[in-house]
């Protein structure tokens, strides 16, 4: 019996697609009704007022606006403002 595997074969070389992950707008940039603010796995962020979250944890717009992004009592929450 042979003492060891034949060559040619091997068990590194797979590694996933990047998930392009992040914020997509930054703070006080306008943003249009519908579109992705942050893309994320896991409730790094939290929905403001005029977002919601997509069922993979995406923030998006429901209103044309501002960006804002702030922290309050230890959480990162995303909002968008109206322009006027």
């Amino acid at each position: 019996m042979a003492q060891k595997k034949a060559g040619g074969s091997s068990k590194n070389g797979r590694d996933s697609n990047s998930k392009r992950l992040g914020i997509k707008v930054f703070n006080n940039n306008y943003v249009n009704k519908g579109s992705i603010i942050i893309k994320q796995n896991g409730l790094k962020f939290n929905s403001g007022k005029n977002t919601f979250f997509s069922n993979n944890y995406c923030i998006h717009s429901l209103i044309n606006g501002i960006v804002k992004i702030y922290k309050k009592n230890k959480k990162k929450i995303v909002e968008v403002n109206n322009v006027y």
